[in-house]
């Protein structure tokens, strides 16, 4: 693994980006009807769980969460590599003609975002696909940007962002390792 270079959030840091992201859905959206949020496995499940708890604090409504496995949707796994692991995609809830909100924790070269919306797309045809990131860090291959980022973070392409937060690990911050 390469080097620890710094901290570039620490949990009160992680936890005023996600209710920002948070309230700025809410603003965008009009509130929470026909609002669902759907994290990415792994971690972004665990910051969508979190955004929809804000969103409930602060608006006092329950918006649908689900989780989606994007393994199959993905178009750069290595061809002739080991199985990949699948973890099943859970929305239980219709998503015709909603506004979903895509949730992950970095957003580097787009191919991530392109597949969970190939992903959402096999579920039914949402009314909007809307994307929140916990850290965007440029590198683009894919016209895909976040609508919600929680902090942008410029690196080269050689540095590695490593988002921490539980259950995976036992602290919740962001980091730099180059």
């Amino acid at each position: 693994m390469a080097a620890y270079k710094a901290t570039l959030m620490d949990d009160a840091a992680v936890g005023r980006a996600l209710k920002r992201i948070a309230h700025e859905i809410l603003e965008k959206n009009g509130g929470c009807k026909d609002l669902c949020i759907v994290g990415i496995k792994r971690r972004g499940v665990s910051l969508a769980e979190e955004i929809a708890k804000n969103i409930r604090d602060i608006e006092g409504c329950e918006v649908p969460l689900g989780t989606l496995d994007i393994t199959f949707y993905r178009d750069d796994l290595e061809r002739g590599s080991s199985e990949p692991v699948i973890h099943e995609s859970q929305i239980p809830f219709p998503i015709e003609g909603k506004r979903v909100v895509l949730v992950d924790d970095v957003l580097y070269t787009g191919r991530t975002a392109r597949a969970a919306i190939e992903a959402v797309l096999r579920h039914g045809r949402a009314a909007q696909i809307q994307l929140a990131v916990l850290v965007d860090r440029g590198h683009r291959e894919l016209p895909i940007r976040g609508d919600y980022v929680g902090k942008n973070v410029p690196t080269s392409k050689t540095e590695r962002v490593m988002v921490k937060i539980p259950p995976f690990e036992e602290i919740r911050s962001v980091e730099l390792y180059g």
